[in-house]
C-alpha cells in the first residue's frame, strides 16, 4: 500500500517515525479510537512513547476544529503506530506485559 501522499495528524512528542530498509516511512497502523476525553489520549500516548513507540494522532470528522474552539475534540482521537510495533502497542493497551517483562497473570 502506497502512503507517499498519506498525511499524519499532529506528531506527538517527537519520536522519529521509523523508515524501512529503502528509507521510506513504515506503514502506519490504526491502534485505537479513544473517547473525547483528551486526558485519556495523553496518558496512552505517554505510555506508548515511554516504550519507544512513536504515535501520531488524527482527530476524525472535524475534531481538530472542536479542539481549537472548545479545547477538546468532540469526536475523539485516533492513534496510529508503525505497523512493525503494532503488536507491542496492543499488548501494552491490553496490559498483557508488566514493566519487568513478566505476564501480569504470573505476578501474584
Amino acid at each position: 500500500m502506497a502512503f507517499e501522499n498519506w498525511s499524519f495528524g499532529k506528531p506527538t512528542k517527537g519520536l522519529p517515525w521509523p523508515n524501512d530498509e529503502n528509507g521510506k516511512p513504515i506503514e502506519p497502523a490504526f491502534l485505537v479510537h479513544l473517547s473525547a476525553v483528551d486526558l485519556e489520549g495523553q496518558i496512552v500516548i505517554s505510555m506508548l512513547e515511554s516504550e519507544g513507540i512513536p504515535v501520531v494522532t488524527q482527530y476524525p470528522n472535524g475534531g481538530s476544529f472542536g479542539r481549537v474552539i472548545i479545547g477538546i475534540s468532540g469526536t475523539g482521537i485516533d492513534l496510529y503506530v508503525p505497523i512493525t510495533r503494532l503488536e507491542d502497542a496492543i499488548g501494552m493497551l491490553e496490559g498483557e506485559i508488566a514493566e519487568d517483562g513478566y505476564e501480569e497473570d504470573d505476578l501474584v
